[in-house]
């Protein structure tokens, strides 16, 4: 598939060839994450339309929302111009930040500090255990 083939994994970690994976809601363009993906990882998620990533601390592809349920469906994928950012358009269950809101991106910058923004909508405490 072209997508693997121009894909840019060019970011070492851990001996690992990676690139950027964005996750975005697909209807509203919210930024829901952004993780790290590997050549197998962005080949599983082509294969089964659910996103896979790579976990740099646990040195292994995941299957967004193996734990949690929380999964993400594609509906579309981009790839930037110099190959090394996957923009993944999803369909979210529930949310994709394993503090238990919608997006990760729950606080903003205000002054020299952060305001949370975002609404918890599950304790992390009771779906990873």
């Amino acid at each position: 598939m072209e997508l693997l083939e121009k894909a840019n994994f060019r970011i070492k970690i851990g001996g690992e060839d990676l690139a950027i994976g964005i996750a975005q809601d697909h209807l509203n363009k919210e930024v829901l994450m952004v993780a790290f993906v590997n050549r197998e990882a962005l080949a599983k998620t082509i294969e089964t339309g659910k996103v896979h990533y790579y976990s740099t601390s646990r040195k292994k592809v995941w299957l967004k929302g193996e734990e949690s349920g929380h999964q993400q469906t594609v509906k579309d994928i981009f790839l930037d111009c110099d190959g090394d950012a996957i923009l993944f358009q999803v369909e979210q269950v529930k949310a994709a930040c394993h503090e238990g809101y919608r997006s990760c991106f729950y606080r903003r910058a205000v002054g020299d500090g952060l305001r949370v923004v975002g609404e918890r909508i599950f304790d992390p405490k009771e779906v990873y255990k």
